[in-house]
């Protein structure tokens, strides 16, 4: 049964970092485009960041450019999401999700429902 798990979410101070993961089992990760999204209260969901199958392409919403990283190791069949210098406004759950499409050329990583696989969530609060 394919499953994704997301983890490395918290309470964090502003300027603070926090590095999510993404563990996938069931399915192999390789054949796999994979895109972070988050969810906030009364906000529309936002395609954070992707990277390709590859991993040679990424791409990043603009409120996170040179502040967030993707990165895969897919021989642990995990996905990593270092994120820096955190803003009040980066609090949202976060989800990864897997895509066998060419996600990466996509504005706003496409959209999660054609991704194939999904996780449950991990989430981030930046607040002092």
């Amino acid at each position: 049964q394919a499953q994704l798990v997301e983890s490395g979410g918290g309470l964090v101070q502003p300027g603070g970092s926090l590095r999510l993961s993404c563990v996938a089992s069931g399915f192999t990760l390789d054949y796999y485009a994979v895109g972070w999204f988050r969810q906030a209260p009364g906000k529309e969901r936002e395609g954070v960041t992707c990277i390709s199958i590859s991993g040679d392409n990424t791409r990043y919403a603009d409120s996170v450019k040179g502040r967030f990283t993707i990165s895969r190791d897919n021989a642990a069949s995990t996905v990593h999401l270092q994120m820096n210098d955190l803003k009040p406004d980066d609090s949202a759950i976060y989800y990864c999700a897997v895509s066998e499409g060419a996600v990466a050329t996509m504005p706003g990583c496409g959209r999660l429902e054609w991704y194939a696989y999904r996780g449950q969530g991990t989430q981030v609060t930046v607040s002092s």
